[in-house]
């Protein structure tokens, strides 16, 4: 394209409902918007019951969950900051007490509270470790206790239990500006890699999905101008941004046994971001 010429959303294709996940039941955190929605429809299409976890915003959740349920499976929302230990035991007691149990959990809840490190309060960094990385931890706690307790059913899933942690393309990439937010990421990734290496002779799985730039709101400014993107596209070798489906339908398969010999990997769906294209032309 030339220079200053838009770039069009990319329509991605639709999917018929594929039964990769059949009869499993699944928990995604921060699932009412953004990448958390998307993956929350991709495992409900996959023939996943899902819980739809959510911070704020009840009547998203509950549009998530209607179009959840036109797969033909079951979803219900469920209100919790991830970030308290009570509230995440409390959201699995629920989800287990409903579903009967839980196979497939995407911890995907985050935030960011961005700042120089100089003028970054104590709260800012509190809030995002908390929420990205103490979330996590929580999460990963609750589900592998399920999982250790009802073992592999082989009808259900050749794994007793899956755990995709939601990571970032900044675990490698250094974010300035953004120290609290790539700090929690770079937790995340020996976090996910230690938990994996701990409950693998349990057949329980553990990966991570690190995205690139993602269509959401969170990040409006970097693509809704014919600048800002051309701009982006100087980071991404593919040439378009990702689109939060691109991340529901990784996810859907990484949850499913078609992965099932894949444990303690993280998947860079970034569009090549982190192949430096800097480099492409020398350095």
């Amino acid at each position: 394209m030339e220079d200053g010429e838009k770039y069009p959303e990319v329509v991605m294709p639709s999917c018929k409902t594929i039964s990769l996940l059949k009869g499993q039941k699944a928990l995604v955190t921060g699932a009412n918007s953004g990448i958390g929605k998307a993956v929350a429809i991709a495992l409900g299409q996959a023939g996943a019951d899902v819980v739809v976890n959510y911070f704020a915003g009840d009547a998203e959740a509950e549009d998530v969950c209607s179009e959840i349920r036109q797969f033909g499976v079951k979803s219900f929302a469920y209100k919790a900051d991830v970030s308290k230990e009570l509230e995440v035991v409390n959201m699995f007691q629920k989800a287990i007490s409903e579903f009967g149990t839980i196979d497939i959990m995407v911890s995907n809840a985050g935030i960011q509270r961005d700042a120089p490190l100089e003028k970054m309060t104590l709260e800012q960094w509190d809030a995002v470790i908390q929420t990205n990385l103490t979330g996590q931890f929580l999460c990963c706690r609750e589900a592998v206790k399920e999982f250790k307790r009802r073992g592999v059913i082989k009808d259900v899933s050749c794994a007793a239990g899956k755990i995709i942690c939601m990571s970032s393309v900044h675990q490698m990439i250094p974010w300035a500006g953004h120290v609290n937010y790539a700090a929690s990421k770079g937790g995340i990734h020996l976090m996910m890699m230690s938990i994996a290496q701990e409950v693998a002779s349990h057949r329980i799985r553990v990966n991570s999905i690190a995205p690139g730039a993602i269509r959401t709101h969170i990040n409006t400014a970097a693509w809704d101008t014919d600048n800002a993107y051309q701009s982006l596209m100087k980071l991404i070798p593919y040439k378009r941004i990702g689109e939060p489906e691109d991340i529901g339908k990784c996810a859907a398969w990484l949850a499913s046994d078609h992965a099932d010999y894949i444990t303690g990997a993280t998947i860079y769906v970034d569009g090549g971001m982190t192949l430096f294209p800097g480099f492409e032309a020398g350095g």
